[in-house]
Parts: structure tokens; sequence; C-alpha cells
């Protein structure tokens, strides 16, 4: 299994890079809009991309936080749901994740 200070850097690189990615959607979106009302459509339907990304990003954030605090807890690669260890090929794809594969399943 992957030691787990280098999962944690994984998790706290992807991390600053959300924050960073999340700093320059906020900028964007706080950027003033063209007074063309073509534009603007297209402006605002750019708004609402970043918007999206935006909140895909904080949720990613949220499931990052809460596995370093799985891990200072002692209980990062266990399934949150039926206390089983979670696959080494599984945390390799989703290092956030508090499932097990047939529990994640059951969470849609």
């Amino acid at each position: 299994m992957i030691a787990l200070d280098i999962r944690r850097g994984q998790l706290l690189d992807r991390l600053q890079e959300l924050d960073g990615r999340l700093h320059g959607i906020e900028a964007e979106l706080d950027s003033p809009h063209s007074k063309d009302w073509e534009d603007a459509a297209v402006e605002r339907e750019g708004d609402e991309v970043l918007e999206g990304l935006g909140q895909a990003g904080q949720e990613e954030i949220r499931r990052i936080r809460a596995a370093l605090q799985r891990m200072r807890e002692g209980e990062y690669g266990y399934c949150v749901q039926c206390g089983t260890e979670v696959a080494e090929d599984r945390l390799n794809l989703l290092p956030a994740t508090p499932f097990c594969a047939p529990c994640a399943a059951k969470h849609g």
C-alpha cells in the first residue's frame, strides 16, 4: 500500500491546485460584463459553466478535507459505511474516497 504521507501529499497538492483554480473562477466571475446584449448572453452562459466548475471544485475540496481528517484520526483507507479496507486501486484513482466500491455503488 502507498505510504500515508505520500497520499497526504497527493491530497494536499490537489487541494492547492483546486484553491488556485477557484480563485481564478472567482476573479473571472467578478470581471465586468459587456453592455452588448448578445455578448452579455454569451458571457452569462460562460458564467454558468464557471459556477458549475466552482461548485464541483468546492465539493472536491470538501471530500479532500474529510479524507485528511480521516488520516488524522487513523481511519483513512477504510470505508466509512461498512468499515472494510478500501482497495488500493480505488484509492489510487480516488484518493479522497470515503467508500469501498460496493458501498460507493449503493450511494450512487
